[in-house]
């Protein structure tokens, strides 16, 4: 999976579906130039497991833009309790030491935005920003069930007819820095007991899935991305040793490309994965021929044709099942 249920055994943290983070994408704006598209979906096989977002939660999109791995920008998405009427967003954006900071705090941008739970996505304009917050299909593509079954492929695609809530926001490139190269990543935290934790988090796809052992997800979960090189490089090298072969130089350097766990997306260049990430991007194929050290290239499973040509682009909800 891409990052979905990234707890321990296979499951959602806290075996909860609103806080399981699944896909973070960072692209251009289709419509108007030197604009942003950012997109954190949640809840996978929504809403089966659930009906709506998690209102003690915040769901947090962060881009660094200085390099140093840590949040300079913070986008919060916090969500009221769900009644009869719905469900509302509001939208806080955070900069400097405040973005650093878990909890939901700086700017309101949008305040109070109905979560759209039907078909048709709503789409709110206000403070030169976008917001589109709802129930929308998954545009993860992969043949889960070959890749499980020792890469004997299937044909099938494991994601084709489900659905996730999808948070996008389309931002002003200047809002996220001056430098065209900015780094993003997610996070789901929980508010339990008066005390804010992160849950899940993650940005570049399929990393718990192959290199974290079960239990070390949660607190790879509740980590902070500067960390990530000097905590993970030795185990996760010896991840690549063992399913790919790799040497220990070689490793090294192909895990440059994904820790710390952060989307690296240069804003001069055209976005395709691991250069930012598209929807149609094939991060599955990717992620297989880093880890078998080339050896298996392709899933064979193709992208979505259901996405929509402009904002917020993640396709209408399938039928629920």
């Amino acid at each position: 999976m891409s990052h979905h249920l990234s707890g321990p055994n296979l499951r959602s943290p806290r075996g909860d579906a609103r806080l399981d983070l699944t896909d973070v994408f960072a692209f251009p704006a289709s419509d108007a130039p030197h604009r942003t598209v950012l997109i954190m979906n949640v809840n996978p096989y929504a809403p089966t497991q659930a009906a709506e977002f998690h209102p003690d939660a915040v769901y947090r999109l962060n881009v660094d833009n200085d390099g140093d791995n840590r949040a300079d920008v913070a986008y919060s998405f916090t969500f009221s309790n769900p009644n009869t009427g719905g469900q509302a967003v509001t939208v806080h954006r955070a900069t400097g030491a405040a973005a650093q900071q878990h909890d939901a705090t700086g700017e309101v941008l949008f305040a109070d935005v109905p979560v759209a739970f039907g078909d048709a996505p709503d789409v709110i304009e206000k403070n030169g920003c976008k917001l589109s917050v709802g129930l929308r299909s998954d545009p993860f593509f992969a043949d889960l069930e070959g890749i499980v079954n020792n890469f004997t492929w299937t044909g099938k695609d494991a994601m084709a007819d489900v659905n996730v809530f999808g948070i996008a926001l389309e931002v002003p490139d200047a809002d996220l820095g001056p430098d065209p190269a900015i780094g993003v990543w997610a996070r789901v935290s929980l508010r339990e007991n008066g005390r804010l934790t992160s849950v899940d988090r993650g940005a570049h796809p399929s990393l718990t899935a192959y290199f974290n052992a079960e239990e070390v997800k949660d607190t790879y979960n509740a980590g902070e991305p500067a960390d990530d090189w000097d905590t993970y490089r030795e185990a996760w090298t010896a991840v690549l040793q063992h399913t790919g072969d790799y040497t220990t130089v070689a490793a090294t350097e192909t895990l440059k490309l994904v820790l710390p766990d952060i989307l690296r997306y240069d804003r001069s260049r055209p976005a395709a994965y691991p250069n930012g990430r598209t929807l149609v991007d094939d991060v599955t194929s990717a992620r297989l021929t880093m880890v078998s050290g080339g050896k298996i290239t392709s899933d064979h499973i193709p992208p979505h044709t259901d996405l929509l040509p402009t904002f917020p682009h993640l396709g209408h909800p399938h039928p629920v099942k």
